[in-house]
């Protein structure tokens, strides 16, 4: 097993992924704290430097390009000075930036965060969840129809910041199982309906509980909760677990559970995103469902024993693949 894992992880060099969802900006300002404002009972932060990184669905894109995949990115950013930065945060990792639009009507998604002291004291967000217009709407639907047919993977990442529309995601979801290409899905409940026929779905537990209207957070209970959402959609299924790994449910009755090695965890943030960028370049590259959950599991192990949102190397999941 270990050497058809490594042989499928020599074949993520340019498989080409299209990734829609809603793209964001994440600031990080960073400085020392030590002093009380004389104004308020608040901290001030004096200010040492500020750092940027593409957060969102924009994540899942830069997970794919360290991967050594090529991320193709559709969104919409704001006609803003956050846009300008964004931009050129995904041209530096290599991602192809042609099917953002710009929609002058929404900020761009940012989310700003104040460490002082290794510590987040405050987050500020700029965010308008309002559905894109018709306009927006039809350029993005024009952008997939000339697209789709040159990718290996389409995804969706759903953050419900306006992006995913219904008839985006239909129109999506249309294109795939036409040209016979395989669409991932990392989902928001709100938007459930959304998703019916696509290849995978990965929601997390909380995500997949709400979705299949089963608040039980038992073991047990994740056995109905995939199942009944393999049903309902008509398709497989891959439940993040956290510490307790995945579950993966396929057509047929098929259960498998993966379990994750035990790490301290530093951080959750962009797990779900490293595990849907795996698993995408792992189907592009021939995978089972199986095998690629295997290496997205392995994938979001190494993610949280990182700080922030960051990315992991095609390395270092070969060396615990050796390890196994």
């Amino acid at each position: 097993m270990k050497q058809m894992l490594l042989k499928i992880l020599e074949n993520f060099k340019n498989k080409n992924i299209l990734v829609i969802g809603d793209i964001m900006l994440d600031k990080y300002i960073w400085g020392d704290v030590s002093r009380i404002s004389p104004e308020a009972p608040v901290q001030v932060v004096n200010v040492i430097r500020e750092t940027y990184e593409a957060g969102g669905a924009a994540n899942v894109a830069n997970n794919i390009s360290a991967l050594s995949g090529r991320a193709v990115m559709v969104g919409i950013a704001g006609n803003d000075s956050a846009k300008a930065i964004l931009l050129k945060e995904l041209k530096k990792k290599g991602i192809t930036t042609d099917g953002i639009v710009t929609d002058s009507d929404k900020p761009t998604t940012q989310k700003i965060r104040v460490i002082g002291r290794s510590q987040q004291l405050l987050r500020v967000d700029y965010e308008n969840k309002e559905h894109v217009h018709k306009k927006v709407e039809t350029l993005i639907i024009k952008f997939l129809e000339r697209s789709v047919k040159d990718m290996d993977v389409v995804v969706i990442s759903d953050y419900a910041k306006g992006v995913i529309t219904r008839e985006i995601g239909s129109k999506a979801i249309e294109l795939c199982n036409k040209l016979n290409k395989p669409i991932i899905v990392d989902p928001k409940p709100k938007h459930r309906d959304f998703y019916s026929n696509v290849t995978l779905i990965t929601p997390n537990n909380a995500e997949a509980s709400e979705m299949a209207g089963i608040e039980d957070g038992s073991d047990e209970a994740v056995i109905e909760i995939g199942n009944r959402l393999l049903k309902q959609l008509n398709t497989s299924v891959l439940v993040t677990r956290g510490e307790k790994g995945m579950s993966l449910f396929e057509p047929g009755g098929s259960i498998t559970h993966i379990p994750t090695k035990a790490r301290e965890v530093y951080s959750l943030i962009g797990a779900g995103d490293t595990v849907v960028a795996a698993i995408a370049l792992a189907m592009a590259s021939g995978a089972s469902l199986k095998d690629a959950a295997v290496i997205a599991n392995i994938a979001a192990g190494i993610k949280v024993g990182k700080i922030g949102t960051a990315t992991v190397s095609i390395d270092e999941i070969k060396k615990e693949i050796k390890d196994l």
